[in-house]
């Protein structure tokens, strides 16, 4: 942090009488910590007390938010197993897919998501089990016809971010430049993923601010949800505004995506659980971020450098 000078160091006090006391006053005043300074005081104080509360779960964070991260994917390639049928008269006949198409998509689906997920959790190959993944997100979104569904194109925009964690994370273990990015530096490959998967994990929160019905409440936890959502954007305690957004969607998921407490054929009791294990794995990615912090591309660094 740059200094504040005051006139002593230019000897301005001794000129008159009057300088005298006046550069007294501005010595004392810049000596006083600014309402700034005593922000970030006590915001030290609580990331302080934090660590100390979180460090037996430190070591397993990135097991966990690894897990969580692919949850969504291993109940996608579930359900499309146990509801093969209705997969398929839908494909076929809402979608105007033809047969063969329509079980080849499935299988790939299925394949992929489960291969792609256990490599994530075991952590090998973590590269092309993302790429992998991420074309899963893709081809769904084609072929069930989501992508013009803003909800559909938020949520999962978030479960990309927390993908791009994941590649992050892997790259702080192995060097490893996938085929066909550019060739960037270990460091400056990490630091920029780290700020896209930032910026992604977000957008389920906007996706939020424009679903259901307002109140009271759900206007003071969007109100808390975007400030800490943009701090996580530009890196200013983002640890802290992470676990901040993990409690509210942790507490919103569980009292609102709750669909075990409805009736096995009840209509939306599909749609609770699949926003409730997309939740989870937007959850997962920002565990990552708790363990590894914003990056370099961050004010929580850039304020080490001053």
């Amino acid at each position: 942090m740059a200094q504040i000078r005051g006139t002593a160091g230019y000897h301005l006090g001794s000129q008159n009488n009057f300088g005298g006391s006046s550069g007294m006053g501005r010595s004392d005043a810049t000596n006083d910590p600014s309402p700034l300074d005593a922000i970030r005081e006590q915001t030290s104080k609580i990331e302080d007390w934090l660590d100390t509360i979180s460090d037996p779960v430190k070591p397993y964070l990135p097991a966990i938010g690894r897990f969580l991260i692919v949850v969504t994917f291993l109940e996608d390639a579930l359900r499309i197993m146990t509801q093969w049928t209705d997969q398929l008269v839908y494909l076929h006949d809402y979608r105007h897919i033809p047969g063969g198409i329509t079980h080849l998509f499935l299988i790939l689906n299925v394949i992929a998501m489960t291969a792609s997920s256990l490599l994530i959790i075991i952590r090998r190959y973590s590269e092309y089990a993302v790429m992998g993944l991420i074309g899963v997100v893709v081809t769904q979104a084609l072929g069930y016809g989501l992508i013009f569904d803003l909800n559909f194109f938020l949520r999962n925009l978030s479960v990309m971010g927390g993908l791009l964690m994941v590649l992050s994370d892997s790259w702080v273990r192995k060097k490893f430049a996938p085929a066909g990015l550019p060739q960037l530096d270990e460091k400056d490959r990490k630091m920029y993923f780290q700020l896209a998967g930032r910026v992604l994990l977000i957008f389920l929160f906007i996706g939020f601010v424009f679903a259901g019905d307002w109140s009271v409440g759900r206007i003071f936890v969007i109100v808390v949800g975007l400030v800490a959502c943009v701090m996580v954007v530009v890196g200013f305690k983002a640890k802290w505004s992470a676990i901040i957004l993990v409690m509210i969607l942790s507490i919103f998921n569980i009292l609102v995506n709750n669909f075990w407490t409805l009736h096995p054929h009840h209509p939306h009791k599909d749609f609770a659980k699949y926003d409730f294990f997309q939740i989870l794995s937007i959850v997962g990615g920002l565990l990552l971020l708790v363990n590894m912090g914003p990056g370099q591309v961050s004010f929580d660094e850039k304020k080490k450098v001053y």
